[in-house]
């Protein structure tokens, strides 16, 4: 059985020295990509949610490419700097997302490149083959994260999930569906973004699984109508003991699972340097991306919003964490 990934899979591109980006604003009406010639432009999307969860990763890596390739006519000392120019204005697109997690392994590979006097020819090759490597490895253990997951479910189980863990959940299917296990989905909306009904529905609704979707404060009443076997979600940051911070409404689900005695499963990227959770900072989104949606406004004129984009779930509610490494 071969695997059909869904475009959230790897929704960045490079081609020559330009980034294509997957709009996932636009989805599911319409698949277009943004193309992204400088940094200022890759920044802007990560800022807007064009791209969010693994495409957060993945364009850093890129974003590092489309520089390298940019600046091959660079003096080494040089080309460092802009790669460190470049890190810094990564690590400040936002707040919770722990970008420095992967800028870091990219300038410690451009320091040694320094340290060893290469020309810059040699530096260019050595940071692109390591950046590439590094990218393959990710793809093979979202594949191997995939199996794990598999592995917890039962055949007819209906799994409870939250936001849009980026193609995974499809592959996760497609693996049950091979061992013989038939399962279904229940995708919560995931307001104000609408990320489960727009994104998560739509991917799997596209690899031809089951899934309904449900409004966010429906989560306890299919919970005690028994309709959920499991949970799982994703985390966009994991700290050192086991916290970890996903989209708000997360640690409301952790909460009803833990109530009604259902295994909470979380898909966690490698442990940031976040001791608990209380470390995480939390992003607050402009109140405009609660109140109006596609630019039309349902909230009184004069009403305030307050939306922090993400929660964090103790590590004592999660039954099983799978990690990506």
């Amino acid at each position: 059985m071969s695997m059909i990934e869904s475009p959230l899979f790897w929704p960045i591109t490079l081609k020559n020295s330009t980034i294509y980006v997957l709009d996932e604003t636009r989805l599911p009406e319409e698949m277009v990509y943004i193309k992204c010639k400088t940094i200022k432009e890759v920044v802007r999307v990560i800022k807007e949610m064009k791209t969010r969860a693994f495409g957060q990763v993945l364009i850093v890596f890129y974003a590092f490419l489309m520089v390298l390739e940019k600046n091959k006519n660079s003096s080494p000392e040089k080309l460092f700097i802009i790669l460190r120019e470049t890190a810094k204005n990564l690590e400040n697109a936002r707040p919770t997302f722990p970008f420095k997690d992967f800028t870091r392994p990219v300038m410690g590979w451009a320091q040694e490149a320094i340290n060893m006097k290469l020309d810059i020819k040699s530096m260019k090759s050595m940071l692109e083959k390591r950046i590439n490597g590094y990218v393959s490895t990710i793809k093979n253990a979202r594949y191997a994260r995939a199996t794990k997951a598999a592995a917890l479910v039962k055949n007819n189980d209906c799994i409870l999930t939250h936001c849009n863990v980026s193609g995974e959940l499809p592959l996760m299917a497609q693996i049950c569906k091979k061992q013989g296990k038939n399962i279904k989905f229940i995708a919560t909306e995931t307001r104000p973004y609408f990320q489960g009904s727009r994104l998560t529905a739509w991917e799997l609704n596209y690899t031809g699984f089951d899934v309904t979707v449900i409004a966010d404060n429906t989560v306890a009443k299919v919970m005690q109508e028994g309709r959920v076997d499991k949970v799982i979600v994703g985390a966009d940051c994991l700290a050192k003991n086991g916290d970890f911070a996903n989209k708000i409404g997360t640690f409301n689900i952790a909460i009803l699972a833990n109530k009604f005695k259902i295994p909470f499963y979380v898909l966690v990227p490698p442990a940031s340097n976040y001791k608990t959770g209380k470390d995480i900072p939390i992003e607050i989104r402009p109140d405009k991306e609660l109140l109006e949606y596609k630019g039309i406004r349902f909230a009184p004129k004069n009403v305030k919003g307050y939306y922090p984009a993400f929660d964090v779930t103790p590590n004592e509610l999660v039954t099983k964490h799978i990690a990506l490494f």
